[in-house]
């Protein structure tokens, strides 16, 4: 049995219009961007715990001037940024220009 050229065109198109539907789907799912992930509030229990404030220039704990969320080891966020992952709080982002009491100087 052999099969009629429109067949194969018709599945084709329908392949395609899936493939365009589909298309947003995956590129979010491939991207590191695809949700921006919620900022950690300073009222946050494990927040509170590790003395965390957005504004360094603000914490009484802080002993090391320089030490601030983007010059820690545990923070992974893109130089430059004003905020971004950190290991301390999974799937929340801290500000680049906050400090808690887990900073460690980054190598």
């Amino acid at each position: 049995m052999t099969k009629h050229p429109n067949g194969t065109r018709r599945h084709f198109i329908r392949l395609a219009a899936a493939g365009v539907a589909c298309a947003p789907f995956a590129t979010a799912l491939l991207s590191n961007t695809a949700a921006a992930a919620d900022m950690v509030s300073e009222a946050d229990p494990t927040a509170k715990a590790l003395n965390y404030v957005a504004d360094a220039a603000k914490s009484t704990k802080r002993t090391d001037k320089a030490a601030t969320c983007s010059t820690c080891q545990l923070y992974t966020g893109k130089a430059g940024a004003a905020d971004g992952p950190c290991a301390v709080f999974p799937g929340k982002s801290v500000s680049a220009k906050g400090w808690c009491s887990s900073w460690v100087k980054k190598a």
